[in-house]
């Protein structure tokens, strides 16, 4: 039980996080480095929801 709960809040944190960064790189410059290290954590999250089987199409405002 302990392992669900902890599991849970995981994600909880992860697409709280998903959302964050995608606001943030909406403020970015697309040609900066720091929109291509935000577009990289971008992409590991992205792949940590769907392999958690969450379906992140509606979270997704970024798209790429």
């Amino acid at each position: 039980m302990g392992d669900d709960i902890a599991d849970k809040e995981m994600l909880q944190k992860n697409v709280e996080e998903f959302s964050r960064i995608q606001r943030y790189m909406r403020m970015a410059d697309k040609n900066s480095d720091l929109y291509e290290e935000l577009k990289e954590r971008y992409t590991e999250l992205k792949v940590i929801l769907t392999a958690s089987g969450i379906n992140v199409t509606e979270l997704d405002k970024i798209k790429e």
